[in-house]
Order: structure tokens, then C-alpha cells, then sequence
């Protein structure tokens, strides 16, 4: 009774579920449903999704990301150094475990790291730069986040194809990561000790992480088309089911939910030609910008969800919703994950975290979007 009392709390507080859902009911009045609502859903991107949330759930149960933290950061020698490592977690770890998950991980152990280092100074600035460096980071890869896994299965891109489309932006994000790093204050000094660095709490299975990575790579292999979607998904199921089957129900269904609510709306809007039309004008040769400014309101999962029916531009629109993922706090709703852990421990900081959040989110879009101006 609890669990499903849960449930239904995590659903009725997850904004974005509750208006997909809205608008695919509204919708569902002027396109009767029918079995031709199976046709708009992508069964593939959302089962290769739901399987890489069950691997990573499962290295992360078995604290490998923290094992990989810990070893980096107990060479450390300096807070700026320590600020650079935590940030560059985030960045790399997010282009292959997705940005939510890198931010989940990352964030709650940069808290603790910065406060048991007595360098709370830091704390905004590096829990900020971590959300930018993982909003960033994961636009590299199809599997950074659930947009670029999605347009990367619609489109049929070549991997080659999406990765050079995306490391430009990849780049000069990890430029300006790296230079905000060295205007952080008290990055000078050394730290105590390296005991200062926490130990991971607890050493995972060694059998499990090894099956758990084999999975990994199954997956991988089936993003790139090598293998069917529900071979690797029953692969999945079944191996987790046997080995950590508590480790099924941690998948966020709530996204999954959100993503077929999308499907069915956007679906049902591609069938009323009126509609249709209006929206195909709006966003043609208009890709980047409208996906970038939808973001800002809707975020930027959403955003790709609605304007992929109307466009054949996937190119700008995979940048546009990539880089819209800056500015506001739920352009990108992994950005929500570091204002709640962070705002957990400092309440009293909220407005302070919010306006440094701001400025820098603005400042990182406006350098991003004069990018693709030059190169676009």
C-alpha cells in the first residue's frame, strides 16, 4: 500500500508527466484512439531507454562511480584541482551514464567532499558548473540523454554523423568549463589531508559490476543497430531479474510515461492537417532557435518530443535542443536534480544558488548560440 502510495505521490508531483498526459487526452477528443496510437510510439528508443536505466541503476547500486571518484580525487592536491576533478565527473561520466544520473551521483558527493573539506566558499559555483558540465557533456553521445537517443534512432544518423554534429559544441563547452574553473574563489591553498577525500561507503559485487558492463556493452551495440532492441531488452530483463531483481522497479518509469504521453499528443497533432501545418511553418528553417526558446518553458525532452513531427531538420533540431538545455532551471529537468540536493542542505541559500545558476546558464547559452551562428 505504501509503495503504490509513493507512486502516486512521485506522479502527481512530476509537472511534466501530468501535462504530457493532458495534452494527449485533449488530443484523444479530436483523433478518436485507435490502434493506430501504437504507430506513434517509438517502442525501440523507450526500450533501449528503460535498459540503460536498469544498467546504470545497477553500477551505481554496486558503487562503481563512487570507487571511480574516489580514486581521482584522492590525488588531488589543491581545492581548484578538487573542483576541476568533481566538475569533469559530471561532464564525462554524463555522455555514457546520461546527465540525470551523472548529476544524481555526482552532486550529493560533491556536497559532502566540499563541506567535510571546509570549502563551502565553493559549493554554488561547483554544484553549478557540475550541472552545466552535465547538461554538456551529454549531448556528445546518442545515450547522453533521452533527446539525443531519441532523435538518434528517428533520424537513422550515422553515428559518425551525430558525434561530429555534436563535438564542436562538446569542445568549446569544455573550454568554458575549464576556464570558469580558475575565476572559482579560494582555489588556492592545499588541502589538509588527503583523508579529507571520503571513502566510498561500500565495494559492489565484482561479478555483478562484470555482468553489469557486459550488459553495457550489449546495449551500446544495440543503440548503434547491431542488435534488435528486444533481444537486448529481454537480455536485460531476464539477467537483472536473476541476479538484483530489486534493481527492475528503479527505472524512471515516470519518464517513460512522460515520453509515450508526448508520443501520443504529438501523434495525434501530426493527423489534424490544420494544426499540422501551422506548427511545420513555425519550426521549418527555424529548427535551432524555436527549439532553443521551447526549452526554456517546456524543457528540452519534451521540446524534441513535439517539434520532431514537424520538422525534417533533425540536425538543428538535436543542436537546438542540446544547447536550449541551458538558461532556465527546467530547460533541461536534470538541472532540478543539483537545486534539490543542493537546497536540501542550504535552504536558506535558494535565491543566492538560483542567480548564480541564471547568470551562468545565460552566459554559457549566449556563448553557445553566437557559436552556431558562426559555424551554423
Amino acid at each position: 500500500m505504501n509503495s503504490v502510495k509513493a507512486i502516486f505521490n512521485k506522479v502527481k508531483s512530476d509537472p511534466v508527466l501530468i501535462a504530457a498526459w493532458v495534452l494527449a487526452v485533449i488530443s484523444a477528443f479530436f483523433v478518436h484512439p485507435s490502434r493506430e496510437y501504437l504507430g506513434y510510439i517509438d517502442f525501440r528508443s523507450l526500450g533501449i531507454l528503460w535498459g540503460l536505466m536498469v544498467i546504470v541503476q545497477g553500477l551505481k547500486e554496486n558503487g562503481v562511480f563512487e570507487q571511480v571518484a574516489g580514486s581521482l580525487l584522492r590525488k588531488v592536491k589543491s581545492p581548484w584541482q578538487l573542483s576541476l576533478v568533481l566538475v569533469a565527473l559530471c561532464f564525462i561520466s554524463s555522455m555514457f551514464i546520461t546527465n540525470d544520473v551523472a548529476l544524481i551521483t555526482f552532486v550529493p558527493f560533491a556536497i559532502m567532499i566540499l563541506k567535510g573539506c571546509r570549502k563551502e566558499k565553493l559549493m554554488i559555483p561547483v554544484v553549478v558548473l557540475q550541472t552545466i558540465a552535465a547538461n554538456l557533456g551529454s549531448m556528445l553521445t546518442p545515450i547522453g540523454n533521452p533527446q539525443n537517443l531519441y532523435l538518434f534512432g528517428l533520424t537513422g544518423m550515422p553515428i559518425g554523423a551525430f558525434l561530429g554534429t555534436m563535438l564542436p559544441y562538446t569542445l568549446a563547452a569544455a573550454v568554458l568549463l575549464f576556464v570558469s574553473t580558475l575565476f572559482l574563489p579560494e582555489k588556492k591553498g592545499t588541502l589538509a589531508t588527503n583523508s579529507d577525500i571520503m571513502e566510498p561507503e561500500k565495494e559492489g559485487s565484482k561479478k555483478q559490476i562484470a555482468v553489469y558492463c557486459a550488459l553495457f556493452v550489449i546495449a551500446l551495440l544495440t543503440v548503434l543497430r547491431v542488435i534488435p532492441w528486444y533481444i537486448t531488452a529481454l537480455i536485460i530483463l531476464f539477467t537483472v531479474m536473476i541476479i538484483s531483481p530489486k534493481i527492475i522497479g528503479r527505472a524512471d518509469y515516470i519518464l517513460l510515461l512522460t515520453f509515450i504521453g508526448f508520443f501520443i499528443f504529438t501523434g495525434n497533432m501530426a493527423k489534424i492537417h490544420s494544426v499540422s501545418d501551422f506548427l511545420k511553418s513555425v519550426v521549418e528553417n527555424h529548427e535551432f532557435a524555436v527549439a532553443v526558446i521551447a526549452s526554456q518553458f517546456i524543457s528540452n525532452v519534451p521540446a524534441t518530443l513535439m517539434l520532431s513531427g514537424f520538422t525534417g531538420s533533425y540536425t538543428e533540431l538535436l543542436i537546438g535542443v542540446n544547447v536550449g538545455g541551458l538558461g532556465t532551471l527546467i530547460a533541461s529537468m536534470a538541472s532540478l536534480i543539483s537545486y534539490k540536493s543542493y537546497t536540501q542542505e542550504y535552504r536558506e541559500n535558494q535565491g543566492k544558488y538560483l542567480l548564480v545558476f541564471t547568470l551562468m546558464n545565460v552566459l554559457y547559452l549566449a556563448i553557445l548560440v553566437v557559436l552556431h551562428l558562426i559555424i551554423g
